[in-house]
Order: C-alpha cells, then sequence, then structure tokens
C-alpha cells in the first residue's frame, strides 16, 4: 500500500463531484429574472461551486491531507464529502448523496483503470484541476489556492519513479476493486457490461515511450539482435503522439479526468446483483474494529473545525436532486440496501473513553447538519469545513 495514495484519491474524486454537481445545476437552472425563491439561479450555481471548491483547497486542509497516510476506508471519505458537498447553500438528502458518490467512485475507477501507464494518475489529477479552475475563473483568492494544490502535487509527486507511481495504482484498484455498479453513461457508451465491471479497450496510443506491440526481438549473449518475429496482436494499436504536459499549464493530451458531463445526458446507477450480495456478505461487524481508532483520527484531524453556523433569515436552503423527480429520489431512499448507507460511522468505541468522546462530538455534528432547517436563508447555515484545524 502506497502512503501517497490520499491526496491523488481525494482530489480526482472531488473533481468528479464537482463535475456532476455542476450539470446537475445547469439542468435545473431558472433564469435569475423567472426564478423563483425555492429554485437555482446560474448566480447560485456559482456560488455552490465557489463554497465547495474554496473549502475543498483549504490550505490547512490541504497540508493535512499531503501528509503521507495509508487510505481509510470508503465510509470515513464518504462522510467528508458528505460534508463537503454541504459547505453550501446546497442541501442533498441521503439517496442523492448516495447517488452521487457511486457516479463519483465509479467514473474514478474506471480512468484509474484506462491509464495507460501508472505516472498517468497525475495527469488525470492534472485533468480534473484544469476543469476546476474553468469553474472559478472569476475568483481569484480560490484560484490562487487550486494553483498552489497544483504545485504541492508537483512537487510530491514529480520525482516518483515509476514503480512508485505502479504502487500507487495498485492502492486505488485494491480500494475500487469491490464496486460495481452499472452507470447508463457507461452501459450505453458500451464500456461498462450489465453486471458493472468495465471493457478494456485494445485499440488506440500504446502507453508514451513503448512501442506498438506485434514484435518479438532475440539478443545474443553480446546484445546484439540477431532474430525478429512478428506477431498478429488482435487489436488497433497506435503509437503515442506525445506525453501529457506535467506543467501548470500545457497540453495534458490524456483526456481521462476531463468533464464528460459537459453535454447534458441523464445518467442513472443500478447496483448489480453481485454487488448486493457482496456488500450483505461485507457489512461491518459489531466486533470492536482494529481500525476504528485510526479513522476517527483521520476524521477528527480533517473535519475536527467543522463548524454549524446558526441558521438566520426566513428563507430555506436549496434543495438539489439527483434524480429525475422527486419520486425516484424517494424510491431510491427505500430500496438502498441498508449496508450501503454511510449515514453514520458503525465504530465500537464503548472502551475507549477518549475515542468515544470524539465520536460523539463528530457524530453530534453530523446531527446538528441533518435537523431540519427552517428558518435557513441562502447564504448561512454553511459548513465551515476548514476553519481552525
Amino acid at each position: 500500500m502506497s502512503v501517497r495514495t490520499l491526496p491523488l484519491l481525494f482530489l480526482n474524486l472531488g473533481g468528479e463531484m464537482l463535475y456532476i454537481l455542476d450539470q446537475r445545476l445547469r439542468a435545473q437552472n431558472i433564469p435569475g429574472d423567472k426564478a423563483r425563491k425555492d429554485e437555482w439561479t446560474e448566480v447560485d450555481r456559482k456560488r455552490v461551486l465557489n463554497d465547495i471548491i474554496s473549502t475543498m483547497f483549504n490550505r490547512k486542509f490541504m497540508e493535512e491531507l499531503f501528509k503521507p497516510q495509508e487510505l481509510y476506508s470508503k465510509k470515513a471519505l464518504r462522510t467528508v464529502y458528505e460534508r463537503l458537498a454541504h459547505a453550501s447553500i446546497m442541501k442533498l438528502n441521503q439517496a442523492s448523496m448516495d447517488k452521487l458518490y457511486d457516479l463519483m467512485t465509479m467514473a474514478f475507477k474506471y480512468q484509474v483503470l484506462l491509464c495507460p501507464r501508472p505516472k498517468d494518475v497525475l495527469l488525470v489529477t492534472f485533468n480534473h484541476l484544469d476543469t476546476i479552475k474553468g469553474f472559478i475563473q472569476d475568483s481569484p483568492t480560490i484560484l490562487q489556492q487550486v494553483d498552489e494544490t497544483f504545485r504541492q502535487l508537483t512537487e510530491i509527486y514529480g520525482g516518483l519513479s515509476a514503480g512508485e507511481f505502479q504502487l500507487i495504482r495498485q492502492t486505488l484498484l485494491i480500494f475500487f476493486q469491490d464496486l460495481h455498479i452499472r452507470v447508463s453513461m457507461f452501459l450505453k457508451d458500451k464500456v461498462q457490461n450489465n453486471n458493472g465491471r468495465f471493457v478494456l479497450p485494445v485499440s488506440g496510443p500504446v502507453p508514451w515511450g513503448t512501442e506498438v506491440p506485434g514484435l518479438i526481438r532475440m539478443f545474443n549473449n553480446k546484445g546484439e539482435e540477431v532474430k525478429r518475429i512478428e506477431f498478429k496482436h488482435g487489436g488497433n494499436y497506435v503509437p503515442a503522439p506525445k506525453e501529457g504536459s506535467f506543467e501548470l499549464y500545457g497540453d495534458r493530451v490524456l483526456k481521462l479526468g476531463t468533464n464528460m458531463y459537459s453535454v447534458n445526458r441523464p445518467v442513472e446507477t443500478h447496483m448489480s446483483g453481485s454487488s448486493k450480495n457482496l456488500a450483505s456478505r461485507t457489512q461491518e461487524s459489531i466486533a470492536p474494529n482494529p481500525l476504528a481508532k485510526e479513522e476517527l483520527n483521520f476524521l477528527a484531524r480533517l473535519m475536527g473545525g467543522m463548524e454549524i453556523k446558526k441558521p438566520s433569515g426566513p428563507e430555506p436552503g436549496f434543495r438539489l436532486n439527483l434524480f429525475t423527480t422527486d419520486e425516484e429520489e424517494e424510491q431510491a431512499a427505500l430500496t438502498r440496501p441498508e449496508e450501503l448507507s454511510y449515514e453514520v460511522i458503525n465504530i465500537q468505541a464503548t472502551q475507549d473513553q477518549q475515542r468515544s468522546e470524539e465520536l460523539a462530538r463528530i457524530m453530534g455534528e453530523f446531527e446538528m447538519m441533518e435537523q431540519p432547517r427552517l428558518s435557513t436563508s441562502k447564504g448561512d447555515d454553511l459548513l465551515a469545513m476548514m476553519d481552525e484545524l
């Protein structure tokens, strides 16, 4: 397991989350002069994205994130994204948050699987950052936060060897290996099978620095080539045109990690039968988890400074529905397997007083967040996610 994987996982999943939210906010956008108080406008969309991106790239949070550390459980990371998604005037209920996280994870899993070289996962990350900067081009302060994160990535990952990137890629694939959620967009494009597994292509550019397959060279003990044998590889490969740029501004060449929602089309998620069975088999045990304290410490470091601001003003917060209709959202909430809901972190903490107190504090914040907000104004009740870390 690589201790340098967490920042790449967080930033890429966060980028996919922003793509999805932007697409849904645009789809539900109402012109400002025609919008009612309970409908989204273009100003609201920009505000939501600015709030989330500013929180996501908070300097202190990034410093904590870039410290060498192992990956934590899907539930721990999902909780961080739930807090992040609510760091704005936008509110998501449980079903929409589940769908959002499913789309995020499956999109990045697909990108990791298709990376030509392990090092190209860094180009995928840069593609996410490049698009994120497009969301905030009118906000120079937030733009500076993203550029600072880019510099940290370049400094930390720029000198890693191919072997270290291979270990990072393996760590990511281990994290995603049990997730086989079907996504309508992937199914329609025939890059995903009905069982939720992805289809790997046998055509296109080969990794930069490698040759098109089809030739075997044989050498003698002096290093001289003595024989060539050609074979049919069964694909349609071509040489890579050039290497993607790892600079702050440059042509990444690789398209993985760019915004696949830029063309407006519906995206649905479906839990495959094998995934349902697997989820049932892997439901968390009620026995104490030996990693519980480590994950709790992780959440405390990342979210310990979150504050819930007191509601003020007469207007409710804006709710975003990731389903086509409210009825679909309600049905998804009823049919979602209980073991796949992440509303709470189920850890046994009764035998450790300090751990119990810390868990109670974090859980208390979640409960406060989920209270009915009958008198919340647009600009209030935001989660100051990274304050006082």
